[in-house]
């Protein structure tokens, strides 16, 4: 019996191994919550607090290519070879049981053409596969989390960036979901160059791909309702941040909270331009101070 059991855990032990040596990167710890959806909670509009860049779904403008899909919306920019950014709607009518797919892959319905980013793109690079819109924001079916995948939906991101920092204000968003809230949230990438595993780097993937110097997000909470855009208010919780995309990144998200204006400073985005200009002015201009956790 003691033979058998030896036997039986030293190949369970081995199939553990070989598991964790195909990763290509660490998964992102997601924190599930309950997977109750309110009967309150809808799917809405992903553009709901506007096109940030102005974005065209005309395959001249590669630099601002505008791509809609059902669970997200996104600005796209083919020679970088990721998304400028992209916006979602969040609430529990988004959330449920289903596992993460982790079927990394190329996004078809990239312009005729173009340069496809494929799942295997970033291998060795010393980057994560950084989802934007994050798989655990969208587990009610298989095909919205599998949408996450696209590589149209990553960028090159610093190990602990992408699954200590960023992971935790993921988690975060979703715990508002479970108290009641939904969120627009609205994120991405700027500047050239980055701190991964294997040092600094400016692009990836034979400089098709551009390793990023910045990531930022924007995150409007509201309670459930609808006319999602004309309920935004001067007391509106508005959560933005703006983080280096580097390993020596602090674990602590809320240390990189600053105001929406700087991020568009930045950017050149008018990331809620769907609210009313007089809101805009005020909520714009502060920087968070709700809790983390």
């Amino acid at each position: 019996m003691k033979l058998a059991i030896t036997r039986i855990s030293s190949m369970m032990l081995l199939v553990a191994i070989a598991t964790s040596c195909s990763k290509q990167e660490l998964t992102p710890t997601a924190v599930p919550i309950a997977a109750v959806v309110s009967q309150d909670a809808t799917r809405d509009n992903h553009l709901a607090m506007g096109n940030p860049s102005g974005a065209v779904a005309d395959s001249y403008y590669y630099w601002n290519y505008l791509m809609q899909k059902s669970q997200y919306a996104m600005s796209y920019h083919r020679d970088r070879g990721t998304p400028n950014w992209v916006s979602w709607h969040l609430s529990s009518a988004w959330l449920g049981s289903t596992p993460r797919q982790d079927d990394f892959r190329a996004d078809a319905t990239l312009p005729s053409g173009w340069y496809r980013v494929g799942g295997s793109s970033y291998s060795g690079s010393g980057f994560d596969r950084g989802h934007m819109c994050p798989s655990a924001d969208r587990t009610g079916s298989t095909t919205d989390n599998s949408a996450t995948f696209l590589m149209t939906n990553m960028i090159p991101q610093a190990a602990n960036n992408n699954q200590r920092t960023w992971a935790n204000l993921e988690n975060y968003s979703r715990k508002l979901v479970s108290e009641g809230k939904e969120l627009y949230i609205i994120c991405g990438s700027y500047g050239k160059g980055g701190d991964g595993l294997n040092g600094y780097a400016t692009t990836i993937d034979a400089g098709r791909v551009t390793v990023p110097a910045r990531t930022w997000k924007v995150i409007v909470v509201l309670p459930e309702g609808s006319s999602d855009a004309g309920r935004v208010s001067t007391s509106t919780r508005i959560i933005a941040v703006n983080m280096p995309n580097s390993q020596s990144i602090n674990t602590d998200w809320g240390t990189y909270r600053c105001t929406v204006n700087s991020i568009e400073s930045a950017t050149g985005y008018n990331i809620m331009s769907a609210v009313s200009i007089a809101v805009q002015d005020v909520i714009e201009a502060k920087v968070d101070t709700g809790p983390t956790s």
